[in-house]
């Protein structure tokens, strides 16, 4: 069996969650049977990368993912599976599927119905991702979703689609790779004293990560508690002002040394700093399918107070690992006054804290290792190619 696995994202340019899945997935699959990585972007060694089409360099960015997806199909004749990641790669997989007459797998990391706030990014943009989407859940052989609640989602975004295609996997972490580490050097790099108690948020800044929420609950964080961002990519400059405006709100309030701002990705060694040192990690998301930031934070012995959105209660036990904080959008006031509270009550019992770490690391260790992922996911292949 031969498979090809089709992405936007692939190392080193990753900047969610869905591209650190296909890379650890990748990895595991290649152990069990052959495996091409069909990824956007310049030439990799390790991948077979697909660059926008020159005549295509001024069109809007869905026509150029459309372009991109076109040389991923001539390059995939002969290979007996596509197996599509996000939107960005679907029309990849259908067109190929079609073309080929191969089974098409979809992994959902997120759906566009869900996110109606990409309009804002995309512009006309989105109404060609929601149909390339659409269309490619509609006459997928199979769709992995990544939590329960994800597959909720898909059946309730895509009624066309059978049930009995819809398999739950969910995300993985490698636990050799994220694990507690005692070293402080990054922390003073990028400014945070190591003395002082504090609360860590990675993620792109965009609408489904609910920053904006983080940073006015933080108004009410305990005196001394210092939160640390690590936010960017913004969706638009309209968020990303937004953002800013935010952050300059909470420094008037509780001082310019409240809140520490690092604006680029930080490579993976000192993000394992960040989650080790932090007395908990927050995920205030409005949407999420899984949250595998929860997981490589859980890993790094660190309580988790998040959202109760999507698949997020299938990775953090709310009182064991975390806290889980309600979410209504309806009210984003009380979700931010819960949310605040939340994390004062957890920093200020650093005992519990430390105890839900060890418990959340335990889990991601026992339920949420790759190689049992990727034997589920070649299960799904299976039952894709016998149809």
């Amino acid at each position: 069996m031969r498979i090809g696995l089709l992405t936007r994202e692939w190392p080193p340019d990753i900047y969610g969650g869905a591209g650190v899945h296909v890379e650890q997935l990748a990895l595991e699959l290649r152990r069990l049977t052959p495996v091409e990585v069909h990824c956007f972007g310049e030439p990799r060694t390790d991948a077979t990368a697909h660059a926008v089409p020159v005549e295509l360099h001024d069109a809007n960015s869905a026509i150029q993912t459309l372009g991109v997806d076109l040389g991923m199909v001539t390059a995939t004749a002969d290979l007996d599976l596509l197996h599509s990641h996000t939107w960005y790669a679907n029309f990849a997989g259908h067109v190929g599927s079609l073309l080929h007459g191969v089974p098409h797998v979809i992994t959902a990391h997120s759906l566009e119905p869900m996110r109606p706030w990409k309009e804002e990014q995309l512009g006309g943009g989105y109404r060609v991702s929601s149909w390339v989407e659409r269309t490619a859940y509609s006459d997928a052989s199979a769709v992995i979703a990544v939590s329960h609640g994800m597959r909720d989602d898909v059946l309730r975004s895509y009624p066309a689609v059978d049930p009995s295609r819809v398999h739950v996997v969910h995300n993985g972490i490698d636990t050799t790779v994220y694990r507690n580490d005692p070293d402080t050097t990054a922390l003073v790099e990028h400014g945070i004293d190591p003395d002082r108690q504090y609360v860590l948020f990675v993620g792109r800044i965009t609408r489904q990560k609910g920053l904006v929420n983080l940073l006015r609950a933080a108004q009410q964080f305990n005196d001394d508690l210092v939160l640390v961002m690590c936010a960017s990519a913004p969706d638009t400059p309209e968020i990303e002002a937004e953002t800013a405006s935010a952050v300059q709100a909470l420094r008037a309030v509780r001082g310019h040394d409240s809140v520490v701002w690092i604006e680029q990705q930080v490579p993976r060694p000192t993000l394992i700093q960040l989650f080790s040192h932090a007395v908990a990690f927050l995920c205030p998301s409005v949407y999420e399918p899984l949250g595998i930031v929860n997981l490589e934070a859980m890993a790094c012995e660190t309580a988790v107070v998040a959202s109760d959105v999507g698949g997020i209660p299938e990775v953090v036990a709310d009182g064991i690992t975390g806290v889980l904080v309600h979410y209504d959008a309806s009210d984003p006031s009380g979700f931010e006054n819960d949310l605040a509270a939340a994390v004062n009550s957890i920093a200020s019992d650093p005992a519990r804290a430390e105890q839900m770490g060890r418990t959340g690391r335990e889990r991601a260790v026992a339920q949420f290792g790759w190689g049992a992922i990727a034997e589920q996911t070649m299960d799904v292949y299976r039952t894709a190619l016998d149809q």
